[in-house]
């Protein structure tokens, strides 16, 4: 399996993960063929990067670190919960609890977690797919931190719930990806009050979980929002959130912005230490995080394409390489491979999408 840019998808190519809608159910299988009114489609939803499944990539495996079951809940109950806040109703927060349990249990089965899978996001799901990453990301940083079973449930919920403000603002605003004016920013900076306002009045929630969506996007040299809180005044919670949303937001298109490749983004939050977060969070988050993930097409020194069949989880920067060369001989193309570790003066270039 391997990742292709929408545009340079053709048709009989067979999809490799299963695309959901925002409340779980599947847009399109695994396994389908892809026709062109399939790619019209999903570029009007507006997926940029999706998966597919051919000879050259058939036996590169990419793993979610949740089961795909769990994710698919997981996002069901957000936009029931979001649903339920759109016309004043109240939401289960016990059926939160469990779908977050089973997350949590999903990631503390795992002894070393290395995050390099890409989302399929619709325009209508970004929120939702968006929600259900941080939340996972802020699991695997708070497991790394040492968090209890308790606390990570905590963290999880707020998590979850991190952008659930964003209900009160309008559709135009959230599906808008150029960079936003003054105006609309300021509009949208409200969303972590709202978060804050719907999430307190929730008894069987832990109150912390409120105060991560008030305060994710606030930063430790005082230049964030809504209070400008600086250091120690932001909980560690709302720092690790902060973190996972920032990142995700960097390595996926969404409200006033769009993607940027996930070795850039980690080279933006290594640069946003001390000055956005704590470095030694910062540390500990890029450790778990893939910057060349696999499946994904490269550019190499050398000028080979070639694509990311697997990780040196010690030496991230550092991936396993297939590159693909005609055998004029034999009148066939055959594989060859570069361990980065091992080959010191082979560098990657570029993502290519």
């Amino acid at each position: 399996m391997r990742q292709l840019s929408i545009n340079r998808l053709k048709e009989g190519d067979i999809l490799g993960r299963t695309i959901y809608a925002n409340d779980g159910r599947v847009l399109l299988g695994k396994g389908m063929a892809l026709t062109k009114s399939y790619i019209d489609r999903l570029k009007t939803l507006g997926i940029n990067i999706l998966y597919i499944d051919d000879e050259v990539s058939k036996d590169i495996i990419v793993e979610d670190i949740i089961s795909e079951e769990h994710r698919r809940e997981a996002m069901a109950s957000l936009d029931n919960a979001v649903q339920a806040v759109k016309v004043g109703k109240d939401f289960d927060g016990f059926n939160v609890k469990r779908n977050i349990d089973n997350i949590i249990q999903d990631i503390l089965f795992q002894k070393d977690i290395f995050i390099g899978l890409t989302d399929m996001r619709t325009y209508d799901n970004q929120i939702f797919a968006h929600s259900v990453n941080v939340c996972v990301l802020s699991i695997v940083l708070g497991k790394a931190l040492g968090l209890d079973r308790e606390n990570l449930e905590g963290l999880a919920i707020g998590a979850l719930f991190h952008d659930i403000g964003t209900v009160k603002l309008p559709k135009k605003l959230l599906s808008k990806r150029e960079p936003f004016t003054p105006k609309e920013a300021a509009l949208y900076q409200t969303h972590t009050n709202h978060g804050f306002d719907i999430l307190r009045t929730k008894r069987e929630l832990n109150l912390l979980s409120a105060h991560i969506a008030f305060q994710h996007h606030e930063r430790l040299n005082g230049n964030g929002y809504p209070r400008k809180l600086e250091g120690d005044a932001i909980h560690q919670w709302a720092q690790i959130v902060g973190i996972a949303n920032f990142y995700d937001n960097l390595v996926n298109d969404g409200p006033g912005h769009t993607h940027i490749p996930p070795y850039e983004a980690c080279e933006i939050l290594m640069g946003s230490a001390e000055k956005f977060f704590p470095k030694n969070l910062v540390i500990t988050f890029l450790k778990h995080i893939a910057a060349y993930p696999t499946g994904c097409t490269v550019k190499l020194s050398t000028g080979e394409t070639g694509i990311v069949v697997d990780q040196n989880k010690s030496l991230p920067m550092r991936p396993i390489i297939r590159v693909l060369v005609a055998d004029q001989t034999l009148s066939r193309v055959q594989a060859k491979e570069y361990n980065l570790v091992e080959e010191r003066t082979l560098f990657i270039e570029s993502i290519l999408e």
